[in-house]
């Protein structure tokens, strides 16, 4: 039987202490030339005595001219590898590694972060309101991202990082590639499975090519889009097995985009109960990971509940995320069995209030909820605690400041 203390040595080498991961949640902590700042470095050190296994940043893009969000750090070539190396080591003291989640946003691009027309397999825009039509991708240009990607890594690695996890979850580049909703193309990046799932599969091959053995390799891959005709798990359950294929140290499992976020819970209802949103999909694919370790994130709260998920063999990692905003030492409360659960917060307005007449609540709600997280974090990074009695106003405000009038559209996480 696994248990939550056991380590857990990866395919290359590289051993975490424990079961916990403080999964990736985006900081936006970038300064004005895309850069790390000091209050990352506040942050992760924080955390880094929080007692998790292993800590993932959030989004750092591979082109500054494609942003999630403002804020997003951007590592294209050394020019910051002072600050990153800062950032790396400010975990590694503590003994807890860390690893650079490394993402294209494709066309979930922000035009408040840098106002060009996003880019994407196909010219299709996303079905939310104010999202602008992508220009298609021509060959020439997704052959420089995968080297975007391996460029990236190969920098982390020489910041001290000790390894990368590719975003290829919630609608981003690598996702929009493995979707036939966004990846219409007829080329050799799409069409059939086979070859929409090729350009994941390159990026994990040139950046494993670029890197040393002993640097882990991760990916986080999405479960289905949880959308009509969308990306299914019949298919993510091919693209795992080619995966497992590369060399990669761990698959972190998610689900959905923001068109349809079950990585937010909700979809994917039939393991609610069972916390874990995306573990009985974990379960379908464990057989074809082989021996790549599987990790799975969203919804899990209770100490019972990751006992479960491990014991029964269908994860090898449980990953935390919003409950570290609130309780930087989320990992240490479940290991020295402080408290049964960690504590959820949820932030937002009345869905059948006076708002709901005149607005989308549940885009607001959104917004809020994920800002007013994203508060939290800033807090910490500035050396405060968290905030739990924060307002709605407060948080409405710091949107407003750190996104403009696209404060309230859908976001990144």
């Amino acid at each position: 039987m696994t248990t939550l203390y056991d380590a857990l040595t990866l395919p290359c080498g590289q051993t975490l202490s424990n079961r916990l991961m403080k999964s990736a949640m985006s900081e936006a902590l970038g300064d004005k030339t895309y850069g790390p700042t000091p209050q990352l470095e506040q942050l992760y050190g924080t955390w880094s005595t929080g007692g998790y296994g292993l800590l993932v940043t959030g989004n750092v893009m591979v082109d500054r001219t494609q942003l999630g969000e403002p804020g997003n750090v951007v590592v294209e070539d050394e020019r910051h590898l002072e600050g990153l190396s800062r950032w790396a080591k400010s975990t590694q003291d503590s003994g807890t590694p860390i690893w650079m989640q490394i993402n294209h946003p494709g066309r979930q691009a922000n035009p408040m972060a840098f106002r060009l027309q996003p880019v994407a397999p196909s010219p299709i825009a996303l079905k939310i309101p104010g999202a602008s039509k992508p220009r298609e991708l021509t060959g020439a240009e997704i052959e420089d991202i995968i080297e975007r990607f391996a460029t990236t890594a190969a920098v982390a690695e020489t910041a001290g990082f000790n390894g990368v996890q590719v975003h290829a979850a919630h609608g981003y580049l690598v996702a929009q590639f493995l979707s036939p909703l966004s990846n219409q193309r007829d080329d050799e990046w799409g069409g059939d499975t086979e070859r929409r799932m090729r350009f994941a599969i390159e990026v994990v091959r040139r950046i494993r090519a670029r890197v040393s053995p002993g640097f882990a390799v991760g990916i986080k891959l999405n479960s289905a889009d949880f959308q009509r005709g969308g990306f299914t798990e019949e298919e993510s359950r091919d693209v795992v097995a080619k995966l497992a294929l590369e060399g990669l140290d761990l698959i972190e499992v998610s689900g959905g985009s923001y068109e349809s976020p079950a990585m937010m819970g909700d979809a994917a209802k039939s393991t609610v109960e069972r916390e874990a949103y995306f573990l009985e999909y974990a379960k379908a694919v464990r057989d074809v990971a082989g021996g790549t370790p599987l990790a799975v994130t969203g919804g899990f709260r209770s100490r019972t509940a990751m006992e479960s998920a491990l014991n029964s063999g269908d994860c090898d990692m449980i990953g935390i995320g919003r409950p570290a905003c609130t309780t930087p030492d989320a990992a240490n409360v479940i290991l020295d069995s402080r408290e049964p659960a960690l504590t959820a917060h949820h932030i937002g307005y009345s869905r059948t209030g006076l708002l709901s007449k005149v607005t989308n609540v549940k885009t607001i709600n959104s917004a809020i909820d994920l800002g007013w997280h994203e508060d939290q974090l800033h807090r910490i990074g500035n050396g405060k605690e968290p905030d739990l009695g924060r307002s709605k106003l407060k948080t409405a405000g710091a949107l407003m400041r750190r996104n403009g009038r696209d404060a309230f559209k859908k976001k990144r996480s």
